[in-house]
C-alpha cells in the first residue's frame, strides 16, 4: 500500500494555507517544515494549516507542529490549525495525538478553512 503525502497551499490575504494529507511522520514531516519554513521566508506571518486530511501523525509530525508554532510566534504571527469541527469524535488523529500528548491548547483550532481565516470566529475549545 502507497501512501501520498501532500502539502499543497496558496494565500487568502495576509493568510497562508497549507492543505496537508496523508501521514505525517518522520518520513514526511521534514516536508512541512521545510514548507512552513518557505512560507514564512515568502513574508508571511499568519499561517493556516489545514490537517482536515491527516489520518496518520507520530511525535514527529507533533514537533513539527510545536516547531511551526514557536517560529510564527517569533515572527509575532499567528498559526491557526483547521482539525473536524468535533475534532476527536469525528476520527481527527491528529487532534486526539494533541490532546493525548497535552499540547492540543498550545493551537488554535478551528474546524474548517473559513472560520480560521476570519477574525470574528473562536477557536474550537481543547
Amino acid at each position: 500500500m502507497v501512501v501520498t503525502f501532500k502539502v499543497t497551499g496558496g494565500e487568502q490575504g495576509d493568510w497562508a494555507v497549507l492543505q496537508v494529507s496523508g501521514e505525517l511522520d518522520l518520513v514526511t514531516s521534514p516536508v512541512l517544515r521545510q514548507r512552513v519554513h518557505d512560507v514564512v521566508a515568502e513574508g508571511y506571518h499568519c499561517l493556516v494549516l489545514d490537517l482536515s486530511d491527516v489520518f496518520f501523525c507520530d511525535s514527529s509530525g507533533v514537533g513539527v507542529l510545536i516547531a511551526a508554532r514557536r517560529l510564527i510566534r517569533s515572527c509575532q504571527g499567528r498559526l491557526r490549525l483547521v482539525l473536524p469541527a468535533r475534532g476527536a469524535a469525528d476520527g481527527s488523529h491528529v487532534n486526539r495525538v494533541l490532546g493525548a500528548l497535552g499540547v492540543r491548547r498550545l493551537f488554535d483550532v478551528y474546524g474548517d478553512v473559513d472560520a480560521a481565516l476570519g477574525d470574528e470566529g473562536e477557536p474550537l475549545s481543547a
